[in-house]
């Protein structure tokens, strides 16, 4: 092929790619997380126990309380397991303030992470008030798992500082942390929040903003195909978790993986992928729709693919018994 044949084809196709990482040229010391529910309050957990100061903000005063309780239980739990002193865990929690408003809790922070519902409008929402509100110099990210970091970011006045962060669930256990550096991203700012990243005990992976990124766009078929393969009467629930745990080492199978994410955040992170990439391979299955409309979203609803008590399995949902 000539050469100019070569930049016809590739003319229209903007590519970028993964910054090199330097040294950071900023230290992070004050951290506000933005949301309370289950990643916020492991988000804010992980930073405190690591010495940052954390402003933990949420609307609702109810789940500002009942995160700090959460919080300490598990901080306490990795006492109990030796894992940190007790000391260090009473430090920690001591190290996290709750807010109410989004003006005082931000007032401080080097740092905001994003880690409220999975809603693009909200995301929107939230960006454009932070932006308002934060020092010039603070980084602004985002927990999404899904939504474009790119799209977050034009809500700004610094795009250049803005980055996802996604960490995995459970936050105090899990080691990786996806970091989705937006179209505009400034190799500084990766630098900070990889060299953070790594000073929390995560590891940072670094993935551009695509579509689902790295991490659900492959996770997320997997669960859909899943789905389907028990929408045709392929195999039961129990057989298509246990084929891919023992036949394939995953810890938990797609199914019941799917219930602990929860249904409703699949189908969102199916959407996503369908709408942005455009495959009908993507485009959630018949019975995961049926489901999160019923209401049957996993363990949160106590009812997906299994039933649950206390957060644990106690059998497989009626509707898919044997």
């Amino acid at each position: 092929m000539q050469t100019k044949e070569v930049e016809q084809r590739f003319s229209n196709i903007a590519v970028y790619f993964l910054p090199k990482i330097t040294k950071p040229n900023m230290t992070i010391e004050n951290i506000t997380v933005i949301g309370a529910g289950t990643m916020g309050n492991g988000i804010a957990h992980v930073f405190a126990q690591y010495g940052y100061r954390v402003s933990l903000v949420d609307v609702s005063a109810d789940r500002l309380k009942q995160a700090l309780v959460t919080i300490e239980k598990n901080l306490f739990r990795q006492a109990s397991k030796e894992i940190i002193t007790e000391a260090h865990a009473a430090e920690a929690l001591n190290r996290i303030n709750i807010f109410e408003n989004l003006e005082a809790g931000c007032a401080q922070a080097d740092l905001v992470v994003e880690a409220a519902t999975e809603n693009e409008l909200l995301k929107a929402d939230i960006f454009k008030k932070i932006d308002a509100i934060a020092s010039k110099k603070a980084i602004l990210a985002s927990n999404t798992s899904s939504i474009s970091i790119t799209k977050i970011a034009a809500q700004t006045s610094r795009p250049k500082q803005v980055i996802g962060m996604h960490f995995m669930n459970p936050v105090p256990v899990m080691k990786l942390v996806e970091i989705i550096n937006g179209y505009q991203t400034d190799t500084a700012t990766t630098a900070v929040i990889a060299d953070l990243t790594s000073k929390i005990g995560k590891i940072p992976v670094m993935a551009n903003d695509y579509p689902g990124f790295v991490a659900n766009r492959i996770l997320m078929p997997m669960i859909n195909e899943a789905v389907i393969a028990l929408q045709e009467g392929v195999a039961t629930v129990e057989a298509i978790d246990q084929i891919m745990k023992l036949g394939m080492a995953h810890p938990m199978g797609p199914l019941q993986l799917a219930d602990f994410i929860g249904l409703d955040v699949c189908k969102a992170i199916l959407e996503v992928l369908y709408s942005g990439l455009g495959n009908t391979k993507y485009a959630p299955s018949p019975l995961l729709v049926n489901m999160v409309t019923a209401g049957h979203l996993g363990v949160k609803t106590g009812e997906g693919f299994y039933k649950y008590e206390g957060g644990k399995p106690v059998g497989i949902a009626d509707k898919f018994s044997v």
